[in-house]
């Protein structure tokens, strides 16, 4: 699983015209193939007088789901430089769909590169990202005299509390960077001399 990755925190949108062409381009999250599809029958029913809906998402923590459509263009001339905005920007969860209303004027392959590039760089500058970090939630308990290296060793760690609980035993409910997660627990257990118990899975 990757420390961290970046998703759309706002969509955003932006329109070109090249020799008479419009384009026009959104970006927005998905999080499915199914999300992604229907955003596209959305847009295809929307913009239904629209010469062409080229498209590109990237889906997962890792991007390992994606996939780009150059709806009718030459191929590679839509599809790809729209996904390749997505990708360079290190992206994920994102789709960009950028119509085209035909304006009369043919613009070549490399016209097509440029414009349907532009474009979707367009609206991923208009949109608003976020870091998204891999969290597991956990529970540790310790006594109250063990409440200072607990403390401490929480405080070494990007960890979240989540929830506090007292009674015989201090009872805290974390979010530990999952990353972080192997040697927060080793960490935890040596600080406490194995005194403290920690609990818990991966979400």
């Amino acid at each position: 699983m990757s420390d961290s990755y970046y998703v759309l925190d706002k969509s955003g949108q932006a329109e070109i015209r090249v020799k008479g062409s419009r384009f026009v381009a959104g970006a927005f999250s998905v999080s499915s193939v199914q999300e992604a599809d229907a955003a596209l029958a959305a847009a295809r029913k929307a913009d239904y007088d629209a010469t062409h809906h080229c498209t590109a998402y990237r889906i997962g923590p890792e991007g390992h789901t994606f996939r780009y459509s150059d709806d009718g263009e030459p191929n590679g001339s839509a599809g790809l430089p729209i996904f390749r905005q997505i990708e360079g920007r290190e992206l994920t969860d994102t789709m960009i769909i950028v119509v085209r209303f035909y304006g009369g004027t043919k613009l070549g392959t490399g016209g097509l590169v440029r414009a349907y590039g532009e474009a979707a760089s367009l609206a991923l500058d208009a949109a608003t990202v976020r870091e998204v970090i891999p969290r597991t939630r956990i529970t540790i308990r310790f006594a109250y005299d063990d409440t200072s290296p607990a403390m401490h060793t929480i405080g070494q760690f990007d960890v979240l509390i989540a929830d506090t609980a007292y009674s015989e035993e201090t009872q805290l409910t974390l979010e530990v960077r999952t990353s972080e997660l192997d040697v927060f627990l080793a960490s935890f257990t040596e600080a406490l001399s194995g005194r403290g118990f920690a609990s818990g899975t991966a979400e």
